[in-house]
Parts: structure tokens; C-alpha cells; sequence
């Protein structure tokens, strides 16, 4: 199979050797002169002058345009799709995987993140601003009604594959991008975010990791199969947790 794997990169870093990886520096038409090693998001079709608001997106939206595979995936400089937990570049899933994987099923996920005591819907509310996100649901059903029981069920469970990370085939990506993206657009029309703070201008990349999920509940008949995911830096498990209760108490971090 003709596949690749991007990495979204705002910054110089290792990557893996494995020529299925495709190092791709994300808001390169914000930045031309930071890296020139890597694949800018700024050639052919693209909107890397959103990386902004619509993060690692830029990378997928780039691809998606721009690239003719049999499949493609998209993982994150710090973050990627292993058979293992250890933190190394030569662990991390190789071409010889991930062509095994796609031989049964259509799209490869990390694990599910899991909130337990936390709905998706609360849990965004919690960490963000709810005017995209109300915006977003109003959006899907006006727009796209037979999307909405999907999103309310998403919104009702306690788990989420998050980050955007996925290796899907050529069909289900272009069925997905093209409704998220569509999505995306709809709310981006409909909100402002100009008094935002930068880390709150993010918010079609925030809002497009509960997308993933709903379209996939909408289309079942597109096998998925989860993998392992690893960090490959430290966690600070205690600032992370700080963070988590003072979004419970007040609303936000």
C-alpha cells in the first residue's frame, strides 16, 4: 500500500527513520523561515494560514488535498501510535504494522481516552469556551440532521479517541474530511473568537476532536482497530491533575 504518516511539527524535533513518516511543519506561510527540513503545510490546496484556530488540521487538511495514497494517518511530534508504551522513535508503529492492520480493517486509532466521571460535552465545557461548541451542535442539526443523534450519543460518553490521530484509507478520509472540514467552516462563519485568548483561538482543533468519534459512529461500516499511544516526554501527572479539578470548581484551568 501507498501510505503515509504525517507529523505534525511546529518546532524542530527527532523524528522517526521509518520512511512512512512525513514530517510536516504546521502554519509554514506564518513561519517560512523556522524550519526547512520538514514538508511545509503551505504548498498546492492548503489553509495553513489557520493553523492558529485550527491546529494540527492545517497538516491533515494538506494531505488530504495534496497527497494521492492508499491511506493516510497523521500523528503528533511528541505523540504517536505504537504496539508498545515505550518512549522511542524505533518503537513507534513501522510501514510493515501498519500495512499488517489495514489488511482487516479501515482506520487505525489510539486507545480511548477515558473520563469517567465526566461526559465529552462537560468535559469540553469545562476546559473552553461554549459558544463554538453550542454553535457546532447547531450547526450539525441544521446542516447535517442526520448527524445529530450521533453527536448527542458522542457527547454523552465518558471516552473519546482524541488528538487527531488516526491512519484511515483513501475512502473513509475523504468522506470524513470532507464533512469535517465542512463542519468546521460553518462554525468558524458563525463565531468570534477575536477576544479569545491565543490558547482559546485554537478552537476548530479543540472542536474537531469530538468530531472524529460522531462521524464514526455514523458510519459503522468502516472497521476501526486501536493501537497504543505514547508520549514521548515527561508528564507532569500532578500539574495535569491540579488542572483538571480547578476546571470542576471554576469553570476553567
Amino acid at each position: 500500500m501507498d501510505v503515509k504518516v504525517l507529523v505534525a511539527a511546529h518546532k524542530n524535533y527527532a523524528m522517526p527513520k521509518d520512511d512512512l513518516y512525513l514530517p510536516v511543519f504546521v502554519g509554514k506561510e506564518l513561519h517560512p523561515d523556522v524550519n526547512q527540513t520538514f514538508q511545509g503545510d503551505n504548498t498546492g490546496d492548503n489553509i495553513s494560514r489557520k493553523n492558529p484556530t485550527y491546529n494540527e488540521l492545517t497538516a491533515i487538511y494538506w494531505g488530504w488535498k495534496n497527497l494521492d495514497l492508499d491511506a493516510m494517518g497523521l500523528v503528533h511530534y511528541r505523540r504517536y501510535l505504537s504496539m508498545n508504551h515505550r518512549k522511542s522513535l524505533d518503537s513507534v508503529l513501522s510501514r510493515k504494522q501498519v500495512e499488517s492492520l489495514l489488511v482487516d480493517h479501515d482506520i487505525i486509532l489510539p486507545p480511548k481516552r477515558r473520563y469517567y466521571i465526566e461526559s465529552n460535552e462537560s468535559h469540553y465545557l469545562h476546559a473552553h469556551h461554549h459558544e463554538p461548541f453550542e454553535v457546532m451542535r447547531a450547526v450539525i442539526a441544521e446542516q447535517y440532521p442526520e448527524y445529530l443523534p450521533a453527536f448527542e450519543k458522542v457527547m454523552k460518553r465518558t471516552w473519546a479517541h482524541m488528538f487527531n490521530m488516526f491512519v484511515m484509507k483513501k475512502q473513509p478520509l475523504n468522506e470524513y474530511c470532507n464533512w469535517m472540514f465542512a463542519v468546521l467552516a460553518e462554525v468558524e462563519k458563525c463565531t468570534d473568537i477575536s477576544n479569545y485568548s491565543v490558547y482559546e483561538q485554537r478552537v476548530y482543533g479543540f472542536l474537531s476532536e469530538l468530531l472524529l468519534d460522531v462521524w464514526l459512529e455514523k458510519h459503522p461500516q468502516y472497521s476501526t482497530v486501536e493501537v497504543k499511544y505514547v508520549f514521548m516526554e515527561h508528564t507532569n501527572w500532578l500539574k495535569k491533575g491540579g488542572k483538571f479539578i480547578l476546571r470542576k470548581i471554576t469553570g476553567h484551568a
